[in-house]
């Protein structure tokens, strides 16, 4: 039997999401000693890149290596128009009703030829697949009854020898006893009625014998080949096996491909008249949706300028007084569901320095500061419930500190946050105070998560603001989660 390693469930109550069952997602994860793991949303087995793919829009991770949502660029121009969204909504959904035939069209002329150039392509070879099965002349049949052929002429010897034997037997042998038995039976046959009867079937049986014998004899005859009929047979069979290599898995089956690339040749030829229909269609729904991109670009623009302002102030208040972050916003020539725009954050953190995209800053620290500016800014809009802060204190006291315990209180007013810390700030402005521990029993290191009460969080704050739990402390600790709580 397979040890246990571990199990990790969360339950998450989310009566919005379509795979909630009665408003709740409960996910699981279970790891054996040999490395095999389980996952499981719902009940239902799922593979680890499945769960960790459907749990990025339940839980954001910041951590200092994490790269979540707001590190993934495609992610940029969504958070972008979520905060836009009263300026935008209306023209993106014009835009999406447009793009969606726009590229629905697009598809229809690729698959109908509308490129000059494939549909050429596709026609030459239609009809060279057609004319090398005209060119065979196939018959229905006609591989089976080569087989026939081919096998006799295989066992032409074998076959010639017993029919020459056959022949002798009956010519040499059997029809001469039977001219003989008649002439006995011609003897007596008025002597008795049986006698003349059976006179009268044998004369019938000689008949027969005669014929059966003539019959032989032809086959000997025709079963005579000569080399150039062999070769003749095989390289028949040998042409019908390649078109049954490429066209279907009898004669049958190539014909009726043969009438099929008849029908699509006539399709070709006639499709020009709807491919010139979809391409003014097409023309005209680009002049109408570079219009809308435009429109969107100069909202993108503006509210860029906005937003960044906003996530600039908010990083001052996180004494990241030298950072500035930027929006990137550039215009392509291509035409996507979100326009023509391609949008990144982008973030200096020092001066002097070169402008980097938000995913290329190295530390810790100022990422997880870079995140939770970020994440104040778009509290209201962001749709993910749960947000986790894996040591966001990294590098950071005093006021710097005061200020990122704020910034998650006021996120937490819309959010699950669920924030890993070893700063006595940030600690005292939890709803709820969790101490990880670790132990050692039987030579074994077991990690417990116990639930604190009010007394054991002032007496945690008080140990890793001061080291010491003193009565000092204690009051220091009370009076920072009794401002903190109000």
């Amino acid at each position: 039997m397979e040890k246990h390693g571990s199990f990790v469930e969360a339950c998450f109550y989310c009566p919005e999401n379509e795979n909630s069952v009665d408003g709740n997602i409960i996910v699981s994860r279970e790891i054996y000693s040999n490395g095999r793991n389980m996952c499981k949303i719902n009940g239902r087995m799922c593979t680890v890149n499945e769960l960790r793919e459907f749990m990025k829009n339940l839980i954001d991770i910041h951590g200092q290596n994490d790269n979540q949502t707001l590190l993934d660029t495609t992610y940029h121009i969504k958070y972008l128009d979520k905060y836009l969204q009263k300026e935008i909504y209306d023209i993106e959904s014009k835009y999406k009703l447009k793009y969606e035939e726009y590229k629905n069209l697009k598809e229809n002329l690729k698959n109908n030829y509308g490129d000059e150039k494939e549909k050429q392509r596709r026609l030459d070879l239609l009809k060279y697949q057609i004319k090398e099965i005209n060119t065979a002349d196939l018959k229905i049949n006609e591989d089976i009854e080569l087989e026939e052929q081919r096998r006799i002429m295989q066992n032409s010897e074998r076959i010639l020898i017993n029919l020459q034997e056959v022949n002798n037997n009956l010519t040499n042998i059997a029809i001469d006893a039977i001219n003989n038995s008649i002439r006995d039976l011609e003897k007596i046959e008025d002597l008795d009625l049986k006698y003349k009867e059976k006179l009268t079937e044998l004369k019938s049986v000689y008949y027969e014998v005669q014929e059966i014998a003539r019959d032989v004899s032809d086959y000997t005859v025709d079963i005579n080949f000569e080399e150039k009929d062999r070769n003749i047979v095989e390289e028949r069979l040998e042409t019908i096996r390649n078109l049954k290599r490429k066209y279907g898995n009898s004669i049958e089956e190539i014909l009726n491909y043969a009438e099929n690339l008849r029908k699509e040749i006539e399709i070709i030829e006639n499709a020009e008249e709807i491919n010139n229909e979809n391409r003014k269609r097409v023309e005209k729904l680009e002049t109408e949706l570079n219009i809308l991109a435009d429109k969107m670009h100069e909202i993108r623009i503006n509210g860029g300028i906005i937003l960044s302002e906003k996530i600039n102030k908010e990083l001052m208040e996180l004494e990241m007084k030298n950072a500035k972050f930027n929006i990137n916003i550039v215009k392509t020539n291509k035409f996507s569901s979100k326009g023509k725009d391609e949008v990144e954050f982008m973030i200096q953190t020092n001066k002097g320095e070169v402008e980097k995209p938000l995913s290329k800053i190295a530390s810790g620290g100022e990422m997880s500061r870079i995140m939770l500016s970020i994440k104040t800014v778009f509290a209201d809009i962001d749709e993910v419930p749960v947000l986790i802060f894996d040591e966001i204190d990294t590098g950071i006291s005093g006021k710097a500190a005061k200020a990122v315990s704020e910034k998650l209180k006021k996120i937490s007013f819309n959010h699950q946050i669920l924030c890993i810390t070893h700063l006595a700030t940030i600690a005292a402005s939890g709803d709820f105070n969790y101490y990880i521990s670790k132990q050692v029993k039987n030579e074994k290191t077991i990690t417990r998560i116990d639930l604190l009460g009010e007394e054991e969080i002032i007496n945690e704050i008080a140990r890793i603001s001061n080291g010491d739990v003193t009565n000092i402390a204690l009051e220091n600790a009370r009076e920072l989660r009794k401002r903190i709580c109000v």
